[in-house]
């Protein structure tokens, strides 16, 4: 059997919820309360128990998963697939599959289109590298924008020859980019330490950090396996 999410949804309290949904019939709930900028938040996810052979919602994710937890398919008690979008949620989603699943040692990233809350997309790519987790790109796999984030956070990184990733700037609420801001603002810092943190020196920090924001937001840049090679990021 596997596990297919049926809704996840942020509220002001579980009895909201209970008046706008009800989860079908073997499902299973969990709910996650936490305070936010001095507001109580509920995070309620329903998950729905449905045959392992008609679960897979990405061609290229393994049919037979044992478990999902949001854009994270458990293949085996010691590797997960990831595919999907990350979002506020997500470093909530990893930590809950982790406490299921704590034998978990590798990522493989299947298709990775970003992120819509980059804040969240670091918080997750240090817990992956806490939990020295090994991450890996596999032929045919696509890792573009903030999903790049997440590979670079593996305690060992890897790609086949197949794989492909993709970089641009940010952008911020405001429609400002990377390169709309001085070179020393703050708001390039946890970007340029986080590089440092998963093993970059400054200097290659900095190189990295460059060469993303050299492409405005809404186009994109494709590199292989080959090119991270040469920049020395597989490891």
């Amino acid at each position: 059997m596997a596990l297919r999410p049926q809704f996840s949804t942020i509220i002001g309290s579980v009895a909201t919820l209970a008046l706008l949904f009800a989860a079908p019939a073997g499902a299973d709930t969990t709910v996650e309360i936490y305070v936010e900028n001095g507001v109580t938040v509920t995070v309620e996810t329903t998950w729905e128990t449905v045959p392992a052979a008609t679960a897979p919602e990405f061609a290229s994710v393994p049919g037979n998963y044992l478990a999902r937890f949001g854009p994270f398919y458990v293949t085996a008690p010691d590797r997960a697939a990831m595919a999907g979008i990350v979002d506020t949620p997500t470093p909530r989603q990893f930590a809950a599959m982790m406490k299921a699943y704590p034998g978990i040692h590798t990522l493989d990233l299947i298709d990775l289109p970003g992120t819509y809350d980059s804040d969240a997309n670091l918080v997750l790519a240090r817990m992956v590298r806490k939990a020295g987790i090994d991450t890996h790109v596999p032929a045919g796999g696509s890792v573009r924008s903030g999903g790049v984030e997440l590979w670079l956070a593996g305690a060992h990184r890897s790609a086949d020859e197949g794989s492909e990733f993709a970089v641009h700037s940010w952008e911020d609420e405001t429609g400002r980019e990377a390169t709309d801001y001085a070179a020393d603002a703050p708001e390039h810092q946890p970007f340029l330490a986080f590089y440092r943190d998963v093993g970059m020196s400054a200097l290659e920090a900095k190189t990295f950090y460059a060469m993303t924001n050299s492409v405005p937001f809404e186009q994109a840049r494709y590199l292989g396996r080959a090119d991270m090679a040469a920049l020395h990021l597989l490891n």
